[in-house]
């Protein structure tokens, strides 16, 4: 993977067969992101919480399309979901933020949902055994 150097992207491309979205830079570098993946690192509210330990898990995200996208600004990207979720205004700052941390950003939210008993599948339903 290559990580973009520059924070403002040159193209944005949304793919429609995978619903992923790709930012280039000038440097020639990329970074591809899943709907999925920006879907549960939303920084808004409703994802992050108004504060530390507030978060809440988003699960049952492994469909989830970007349905469009629209520039807020000269600064970001507002990403709307065809699950209805529209609020969180991403950054150039946080996309890089995501791209550079992606890999372990994705094991932690794997992990949360193993801990919590929840799944990426919509259609999936996770049973937890407890020792007694």
């Amino acid at each position: 993977m290559t990580k973009p150097i520059s924070t403002t992207p040159t193209r944005i491309k949304l793919h429609t067969a995978d619903s992923s979205l790709e930012l280039s830079y000038a440097d020639g570098s990329t970074a591809t992101f899943s709907a999925e993946f920006l879907r549960v690192h939303s920084p808004s509210a409703e994802v992050r919480g108004h504060g530390r330990g507030q978060e809440v898990l988003q699960y049952g995200k492994k469909r989830v399309r970007i349905a469009r996208i629209e520039k807020s600004g000269r600064y970001a990207l507002q990403l709307f979901f065809d699950d209805e979720h529209s609020t969180g205004i991403y950054s150039w700052d946080y996309f890089k933020e995501l791209w550079s941390q992606h890999d372990s950003y994705w094991q932690d939210y794997l992990e949360t949902l193993r801990l919590a008993g929840k799944s990426r599948d919509p259609e999936e339903q996770v049973v937890k055994f407890v020792d007694l």
